[in-house]
């Protein structure tokens, strides 16, 4: 339940905006105005209590609590991009000591990620952002050091799915909670938030590097426990660390009650005792009075008695806004209807623009993994070819680009607010150059070239997923945004996750291992630079169709 406000970088425009059709209105982000929601969808009530909160969010400024909160947030974000990659860092020495196949361990974790998204996420409107917010990283930590202790690999994968219902639910709540507390002039930390993503992959590479390189055996045919801790350490301090957060986040920073939530769930003196605190908090002084809240949902009701939508009385317009926990599932649900699917693509403009963001995500979904996951054995091999391709130059170079990345999302934070290119322009530049940067990696002949040509590529990959996390969410209808984010992440699911191991001789022993070749590799050698190439080409003409995104949503202040 949101909607797109216009906004200067500085506040907040006061103006009522010129009537325009819906499909204008959505295109070009300008505001959605309360009196039309019986063709935007949105609860009219709803919309307009959340004008004030964030006029009131936006009076108080960006303070020590929103800065916090920023520390804290970001470990969702750190959560999000860590865990994945600590599959592929294990995989060898696991699959070495169970002798079971790779491919099993990744379903798990795919299963529990998408379990956990869909959860989380109806979970944070019936029970509210605090305890989700800090549940997630409790369940991931909790798991992942008992699957520390696995005793075999049904036990490991079973317990790699259920941490991953904690890390699935990570940014969608943690996104919701960071845009409710921010002033709009200050949303763009969102893309900057991204910053945690690259912390994530460096911490758990830096960790694994003198792990699992000195603390594993060299093959499945000699691969006792006791030659193999270096995982199950490995695992013992990344569950450790989330506990360490989850420390933080309860015992340490308290986290208010989302104030939309509250005033969503018919709570308006707790919403504005909230808004008060964190005033207080910040030094700031704050006008918000329930009052102000009751005015605006008497001035929607009014209206409504007078247009034509079935509403006679005062009385009945009270029920357009149901506060009951059964409502606030139903209103989830229905996010996945055939309405809201159809809503999507209810203009031309509109199913373009879906249409265009579905194939981006997919596109990327599938090139992202193709690359990304091939990249460790991509380096041994061409490490070996100039007689450097031990575990250590793999692992010291797979930090390197670890570091890379985190610059990338500084970048794309500012980069995303400058005229002329903003959101979408960032996105395509960033894509098409990681794409370039991956053709130009085939060209290195010796270890130190391919290993800048890789860092090249981390750079631009982490602007693109920064923006690109931060970016579609703007870029659907308020009442369908539900909807439009369960396609796209699907989509990108859906391609990511066929993946497969392939047969193959004992000279390609660790392509056998990894479960990193999805469907492209089945028909390609992965002794040859095949993959990249095709992960290049897929990049090429993501970044090509982000040009093509019909509307901006630079500037653009969200509900």
């Amino acid at each position: 339940m949101s909607a797109i406000q216009n906004s200067s970088d500085d506040k907040i425009s006061d103006e009522k905006p010129q009537t325009v059709d819906v499909e204008s209105r959505v295109v070009h982000g300008e505001t959605q105005d309360v009196y039309d929601e019986k063709e935007s969808g949105v609860d009219p009530i709803y919309q307009a209590k959340a004008r004030i909160l964030n006029d009131a969010f936006q009076e108080i400024g960006m303070g020590k609590y929103q800065w916090y909160l920023f520390i804290v947030a970001g470990f969702g974000w750190f959560s999000d991009n860590l865990w994945p990659i600590v599959t592929g860092l294990i995989l060898s020495p696991v699959v070495n000591e169970f002798n079971f196949e790779g491919p099993f361990l990744k379903l798990g974790q795919n299963i529990g990620l998408l379990v956990g998204a869909a959860f989380w996420g109806v979970a944070s409107d019936v029970w509210g952002r605090q305890i989700c917010f800090n549940l997630t990283l409790f369940i991931t930590g909790v798991f992942a050091i008992a699957a520390g202790g696995s005793p075999n690999a049904v036990a490991l994968c079973s317990l790699a799915a259920v941490w991953s219902v904690g890390v699935g639910g990570n940014l969608p709540v943690d996104s919701a909670v960071f845009l409710e507390f921010i002033p709009a002039s200050h949303q763009y930390l969102l893309t900057i938030l991204s910053i945690w993503w690259a912390f994530g992959q460096l911490v758990g590479s830096l960790v694994a590097w003198p792990l699992i390189a000195n603390y594993s055996c060299a093959s499945a045919a000699d691969c006792p426990k006791s030659s193999n801790e270096g995982w199950r350490y490995f695992l013992y301090a990344m569950g450790g660390l989330m506990m360490l957060m989850f420390v933080l986040r309860f015992f340490v920073f308290h986290l208010y009650e989302s104030p939309k939530y509250l005033m969503g769930r018919g709570r308006d003196a707790e919403a504005v005792e909230v808004v008060h605190a964190v005033a207080r908090y910040n030094g700031r002084e704050c006008n918000l009075t329930v009052e102000m809240l009751k005015e605006a949902e008497n001035a929607v009701k009014f209206e409504n008695t007078v247009k034509s939508d079935g509403l006679r009385s005062i009385e009945e317009a009270e029920l357009k806004m149901d506060t009951s926990a059964r409502a606030a599932v139903m209103r989830k649900m229905r996010r996945f209807s055939g309405e809201h699917v159809q809503s999507l693509f209810a203009t031309r403009k509109l199913a373009y623009s879906t249409s265009l963001l579905i194939t981006v995500w997919a596109l990327i979904g599938l090139a992202f993994p193709l690359y990304n996951g091939f990249v460790t054995y991509f380096l041994q091999t061409r490490g070996a070819d100039f007689g450097d391709g031990s575990i250590y130059i793999t692992y010291r170079n797979q930090v390197i680009l670890s570091v890379i990345g985190v610059p990338g999302a500084l970048l794309a934070g500012w980069m995303v607010e400058l005229p002329y290119l903003g959101r979408k322009g960032t996105l395509a530049i960033s894509t098409v150059i990681t794409g370039v940067f991956l053709f130009a990696s085939t060209t290195a002949r010796t270890s130190n070239a391919l290993l800048g040509w890789n860092c090249g590529y981390t750079f631009t990959s982490n602007v693109m997923y920064g923006v690109l996390y931060a970016v579609s969410p703007e870029l659907f209808p308020t009442k369908d945004r539900g909807t439009g984010n369960a396609i796209v992440a699907s989509a990108n699911r859906v391609f990511g996750i066929m993946v497969r191991s392939t047969s193959t001789s004992d000279s390609e022993n660790l392509v056998k291992l990894s479960q990193k070749a999805p469907i492209i590799a089945l028909y390609a050698n992965l002794a040859t630079a095949v993959p990249i190439y095709v992960s290049g080409a897929l990049f090429l003409v993501a970044g090509l169709i982000c040009l093509l995104l019909p509307f901006e949503p630079r500037g653009k202040a969200s509900m």
